[in-house]
């Protein structure tokens, strides 16, 4: 069976369905959150061809259309979360902990989970206990508790 004999066994719905489920699975097996959305496209597509049956030119216009509003929709809720994601600061600050090393000169280091962070701050001893006020690139501002 040719390719063409099994896409028009499959019908126009089952190709859009089973294209933007792959389109969805490679989305896990390589993230970057762009290929999901083009296999909602496509499974939306799918859907339409199954409510009004056109022509597939008209399928892969929708398609094309769907992929472009489902990309735009998701870098305007990805805008509103990048100040957020992906920022170390944003998780760190407020966090307490332990020095593992004493604060000399206003500069020494810190472990939060697996990182070793650069710190500055008041000379403090091992042992004492501080608190993450702020960030400096990669070098956290901390304070005694």
């Amino acid at each position: 069976m040719s390719a063409t004999e099994a896409a028009a066994a499959l019908g126009p719905v089952w190709i859009w369905v089973l294209s933007g489920l792959v389109l969805m699975g490679l989305e896990l097996a390589a993230p970057g959150i762009f290929l999901i959305w083009l296999g909602i496209a496509a499974v939306l597509t799918g859907l339409a061809a199954v409510a009004t049956p056109v022509a597939w030119q008209a399928q892969a216009l929708l398609f094309a259309a769907l992929s472009v509003a489902a990309v735009v929709l998701a870098s305007r809720l990805d805008r509103r979360h990048v100040a957020v994601l992906n920022r170390a600061d944003r998780g760190l600050i407020g966090r307490e902990g332990v020095l593992p090393e004493p604060i000399r000169d206003g500069a020494g280091r810190i472990r939060f989970d697996d990182t070793l962070w650069r710190v500055t701050g008041p000379d403090l001893p091992a042992g004492a206990r501080v608190r993450v006020t702020g960030m400096d690139g990669t070098v956290l501002r901390v304070a005694g508790v």
